[in-house]
This record gives structure tokens, C-alpha cells and sequence, in this order.
């Protein structure tokens, strides 16, 4: 048996608004792959061109993904904000030193907080022509628009994968202990990990 500390408020509140932007995310990401299922390295790509990655997935809004776009826009910076909220006053109370992750949660957190997040938030920026007009070393670290889209694309899929392996051990761990003590701060009492 493990008794584990409260959530504060704040750490819920920015872990559920990040999940609802993180779903966001998803949707619209699907509807702009939907529009070009195909990868491309390099600065341009087009229907036609040679692709490094044709996608399994059908073509089914022709190019169009102006509203997937634009979600995906605000929920990143939804997630953006949330995360730094997050990180900082998990920092300031020293929130990471005293929760009870295991080394290997604590190296997943890490690559996730230290090398995924950033690599989207850049690759995401890298896609933007009004970012890249004003700091192009953004793109040219990849080679061009196309490449760095490709590694979102990668970024994000790794993204998934972490979120299924969490979801996954929240399960075993005693989900309705876990997320009650994620809804509600009330302490959880569980005999797993998480």
C-alpha cells in the first residue's frame, strides 16, 4: 500500500486543460493529415511530388484544413501556457522532488517535458511562414517547412505513445482512486504505480 500526497488545485486544474487541449490537438492534427496524408523532406511537397512517407490514410479533405488548422493553432498554445503554468509552479513548490515516480516514470517524464514538448513547440513554429520570415534558423535547422512538419508528424506519434503508456498504468495503478485524487485532491491510497 502507498499513500499519496494531494494534487494541488493548480496541478489539476492545468493537467485537465492540457488534456482537453491535447485531444484538440489530436482531432485537428488528424484533419490536417487528412488533407495531405503524405510527408515530405526538404522545403516543398506537393500532391504529385515524390513523398519520403505516403501515409495509410485516405485523402479525404482535398487540400482543405482551415479549421483544423486554426484548432490546432489555439490548442497548442493552450497546452503552451498550461504546461509553463504547470512546470513553473511545480518548480516553485517543489512538487517534482516529492512525488513518488519511479526511475523509469521519472526518465519518461523527462524526455517528454525536456525533449518532446520543446521539439513540437519548435517544429510547430518551423511550419509557420510569418515565424520563419522573422527567425528562419527555425526551418534551416531541418532542411525546410516539409522536414520539419515530418518530424512533427514523428514528435506527436511519440506523443501518443506516452500518453497511451500513461493512461495505461493509471489503469492498473487503480484508475478510480487516481482520478478521483486528479478530480478532487483528495489523498489516494493504492497498492501500484503510476
Amino acid at each position: 500500500m502507498r499513500v499519496l500526497e494531494p494534487h494541488s488545485a493548480l496541478v489539476r486544474a492545468t493537467h485537465w486543460v492540457n488534456a482537453a487541449a491535447f485531444a484538440a490537438l489530436l482531432v485537428s492534427g488528424v484533419a490536417i493529415l487528412l488533407a495531405h496524408p503524405r510527408l515530405y523532406w526538404g522545403e516543398a511537397g506537393a500532391i504529385g511530388a515524390p513523398s519520403l512517407i505516403d501515409l495509410p490514410l485516405p485523402m479525404l479533405l482535398t487540400g482543405q484544413s482551415g479549421w483544423g488548422r486554426s484548432l490546432h493553432f489555439l490548442s497548442a498554445w493552450v497546452c503552451v501556457i498550461a504546461g509553463a503554468t504547470y512546470l513553473l509552479s511545480g518548480l516553485r513548490s517543489g512538487h517534482f522532488r516529492y512525488r513518488g515516480y519511479d526511475p523509469a516514470q521519472r526518465l519518461a517524464y523527462f524526455v517528454v517535458v525536456i525533449v518532446l514538448v520543446p521539439a513540437m513547440i519548435w517544429t510547430g513554429l518551423a511550419m509557420s511562414p510569418a515565424m520563419t520570415s522573422v527567425a528562419p534558423f527555425l526551418v534551416a535547422v531541418v532542411g525546410g517547412q516539409q522536414s520539419a512538419r515530418t518530424v512533427h508528424f514523428f514528435v506527436a506519434s511519440a506523443l501518443v505513445l506516452f500518453l497511451a503508456g500513461h493512461v495505461t498504468m493509471v489503469a492498473l495503478s487503480g484508475f478510480r482512486v487516481r482520478m478521483r485524487g486528479m478530480i478532487t485532491g483528495q489523498r489516494a491510497v493504492t497498492g501500484g504505480r503510476a
